[in-house]
């Protein structure tokens, strides 16, 4: 459970979160937890996408806000959905983008088309969302402060190499690298964007052997949660978080990947 969040931190707020899906992970716990710290919270996820994977898709019963559907492989999607957040609540102040897809593949595996899915999924809809907040955010005249929050995730594979999933892997890099120059182009919007890297974080995804495996390279011996990464998340999201500007984040609680 959230050991640091508060009732009013948010209070006043329009949060988009996009990725939501199955009930344990990252985006849901984020949506719940904005929402709990007093943001108005617009949700939204693609459920064919969890469909087609092998851990399938988990009806989303639990939630305190309503989630959409937004197929960000399509190049329009993020401007739409910038666009029906405004139309829906009047403004934006947080972009929190936790959507990916990735599929095995090693070099000898891997192909055009899931270069091309991940770069669209991963990398281009990200920066068509910084894009469309940068144009439309209007941060009060009266407050010195940048208001804009935007947050994005990377995932690890500039600390080791993810050569069996290569496509997943050069995407990723390309928000890692991408944090400072983005954050420094949203800064005339009066909007801070930085970049997490959560580290193993347990959705459900991972059972048995390997899930224990993957526990035993944390110092704790227990794999990150859903909780872990919204805490830092909610942290950046905040007025305390505003003088952490382009940085790329390890949230890793101490994963020795080498172990």
């Amino acid at each position: 459970m959230p050991m640091t969040s508060h009732a009013t931190t948010l209070a006043g707020r329009v949060a988009l979160v996009t990725g939501v899906s199955r009930p344990d992970g990252i985006a849901a716990t984020l949506a719940r937890r904005l929402h709990r710290a007093g943001a108005t919270v617009y949700a939204t996820g693609w459920p064919p996408h969890d469909a087609a994977m092998p851990w399938g898709s988990v009806p989303l019963d639990d939630m305190p806000v309503d989630v959409h559907r937004h197929d960000l492989a399509d190049a329009a999607t993020p401007h739409v959905v910038v666009d029906e957040v405004i139309e829906a609540h009047g403004s934006l102040d947080i972009v929190v983008a936790v959507h990916a897809c990735g599929t095995d593949g090693t070099l000898a595996e891997v192909t055009a088309e899931q270069l091309d899915r991940d770069w669209a999924i991963n990398v281009r809809s990200v920066i068509l969302l910084a894009q469309r907040f940068a144009a439309v955010h209007e941060p009060p005249p009266a407050l010195g402060r940048p208001t804009g929050r935007m947050v994005w995730f990377t995932s690890g594979q500039h600390l080791g190499p993810m050569e069996s999933e290569l496509a997943y892997a050069v995407s990723k890099g390309a928000l890692h690298q991408m944090t400072a120059s983005v954050n420094r182009a949203m800064s005339d919007s009066r909007i801070v964007a930085n970049c997490v890297n959560p580290g193993p974080v347990d959705t459900g995804y991972a059972t048995g052997d390997g899930h224990a495996a993957v526990a035993d390279m944390f110092p704790d011996g227990r794999w990150g949660t859903p909780h872990d990464t919204a805490d830092l998340v909610e942290f950046l999201l905040s007025d305390a978080g505003a003088w952490i500007r382009g940085q790329v984040l390890n949230s890793e609680g101490g994963f020795d990947r080498y172990r």
